[in-house]
This record gives C-alpha cells, structure tokens and sequence, in this order.
C-alpha cells in the first residue's frame, strides 16, 4: 500500500456510475447528495498509477427536499479516499448552482446527475464549477466480504452453536 496517492483521477467505475444513477431516481422528486471515494487503480487492475472513483459513501441524517440536499458539514469525510461529490437535480438541470458551488471547495471532482438519470443525464464538474472529463470505466470492484454469505453458513453457524451448547452445568435445564 503506498502513502500517498496518485492525484489523477482516472474516471469513475462503471458499477459506481450505474449505482449513482439509479440512487437519484430512487430519490426523485428529492435531490440525492453523496460523496465519492477512489481506490487506486493498480488494486482495480488497472497497469496505469492514478485514482478510480469506486464508492458513494451516503451521510447519515442527510436531508433532502426538490430543490436541496443538506449534509452537516461536521458529517462530511474528510479522508485519503474522498475525491469529490455527487448530487442531483431532479428539474434537469445539468449545471451548478450558486449553493452547489459554495459546496465544491473539497474534493477534485463534483458530478450532477438531472432527470431522467441516464446515461446522458449527468456531467462532472471542476471546484470551480467549470466542466470537466470524467471517463466511465470497466473495472472489477473488489468483492465487499462483509455481506459474504449464505443462509446455509448462518444454519450451519446456528447448529454449531446448539451443539456447543448441549454439555455443561445448565444442560439439565433442558
């Protein structure tokens, strides 16, 4: 693992982008705010050094109406791994805000998703607010072991816990 990062973002994962997309209209008529984070693009497979955006990380007690999305700024990651912001407008519109901009100060690179949040709906945007390339990109995200299992492994892990506890002192209670 290496210190300190590569600062060129080279796009976005395509599972990211595609998650990103169907989270604004999960929310729509409310605007969605997130935040994103890289990994580095030689763990994604990637013979080239730089940054591949891979997560949308979602604060708790974000609060969301039509025309905003609220983050407390005390909530907002403040990491090795954070890159930029994600938001949308659900009246369409693919261009910053004034509010929008007060809020690009952190991060490399801020993407605005508007109605209908297809692939065409969205453009990632500079801290300055001007237009900026963000290139889709077909990478195997690492697996997120966490959720990595099956009903079969819980049954199994219940029985072993049963059979542990047939002996004992309290056996008799039975």
């Amino acid at each position: 693992m290496r210190l300190f990062r590569s600062s060129e973002l080279l796009g976005i994962a395509r599972e990211t982008m595609e998650f990103v997309l169907e989270a604004c209209e999960d929310t729509h008529p409310n605007e969605y705010m997130g935040f994103l984070r890289a990994e580095d693009a030689r763990t994604l497979g990637l013979d080239r050094d730089g940054q591949v955006i891979t997560d949308v990380l979602v604060i708790p007690g974000t609060e969301s109406s039509p025309v905003s999305a609220t983050v407390r700024t005390n909530m907002k990651p403040n990491d090795a791994r954070a890159v930029g912001s994600v938001h949308s407008h659900p009246n369409g519109a693919l261009h910053p805000s004034d509010a929008d901009l007060a809020t690009f100060g952190q991060g490399e690179v801020h993407v605005i998703v508007g109605a209908p949040y297809g692939w065409g709906d969205w453009k990632a945007f500079d801290n300055e607010g001007d237009p900026t390339t963000l290139d889709v990109l077909d990478v195997e995200l690492p697996d997120d072991a966490f959720f990595d299992f099956t009903q079969a492994d819980i049954d199994a892990e219940l029985r072993e816990e049963r059979e542990d506890d047939r002996g004992g002192i309290l056996s008799w209670f039975r």
